[in-house]
């Protein structure tokens, strides 16, 4: 899928995996917004607002993302911003989790980072200059109960940014983490009643956050008002992971 993308003076190259909906798709949308040229990937056929470049990735299969990747630098040149976002869960209580659902979840959310972080690099090596910002989780530091899977997942995502940081600081790339909180997603708005009270019942601004909350945040780790933050594991979560 591709949409027709006008470039503008000083537009950056923006690539999120997993931009079709939720999250991905708000962080698209604020890049857009501030003049970027985004392109976001996909799995399954899906419709984008006017000015996304939408291309289809596996991010479990380094052939896709290598193939997505030239498909975007053809478009719009090296990717300089970096937006890993693409993740799935398996929630199940520990006791009845099988080495399967540990090991997709790994695959899908951690190792798919490492794939695209790993692919994007190289031309950031090249300018001398990238934002890398990992989509983690809260779950990642506090936990949750049926999430070993993904709550490993999300961990693992703070050890890359610094080690990302240490080892590329110097080139101008940054590697941060951004922990959202519960979010309003399609997906969340499916969660009964019960649940989400006992969620609100841990987050102290009592209210749950918007997409473009998490975007906005994302969009500013990107820019150059936050060029000397690298390494940074940030949550925006109302306060719910305070003190972890």
């Amino acid at each position: 899928m591709t949409n027709v993308v006008t470039d503008q003076p000083g537009a950056r190259s923006v690539l999120i995996t997993g931009g079709n909906r939720g999250i991905g798709l708000a962080i698209a949308k604020s890049f857009l917004a501030n003049g970027d040229k985004v392109a976001v990937t996909y799995r399954s056929e899906t419709e984008l607002p006017e000015g996304i470049l939408g291309v289809q990735a596996d991010v479990t299969d380094a052939a896709s993302i290598d193939a997505a990747f030239k498909e975007v630098e053809a478009a719009h040149g090296p990717v300089e911003v970096l937006v890993p976002n693409a993740g799935i869960t398996k929630d199940t209580l520990l006791m009845r989790m099988t080495e399967d659902d540990f090991t997709s979840v790994l695959d899908a959310n951690l190792t798919g980072a490492f794939r695209v972080i790993q692919r994007a690099t190289k031309g950031m090596m090249k300018l001398r200059k990238g934002r890398i910002v990992m989509i983690s989780s809260v779950s990642g530091i506090y936990g949750a109960p049926g999430q070993v899977n993904y709550s490993a997942s999300k961990a693992g995502m703070i050890g890359i940014a610094r080690s990302i940081t240490r080892e590329l600081g110097a080139r101008g790339i940054t590697a941060n983490v951004i922990m959202p909180g519960v979010v309003l997603t399609d997906m969340f708005n499916e969660v009964s009643d019960d649940v989400k009270k006992k969620y609100m019942e841990d987050i102290p601004a009592a209210r749950f956050a918007e997409p473009s909350e998490i975007a906005n945040v994302v969009r500013w780790l990107a820019s150059d008002e936050a060029s000397y933050i690298s390494g940074a594991v940030i949550p925006v979560d109302g306060g719910a992971s305070m003190g972890h």
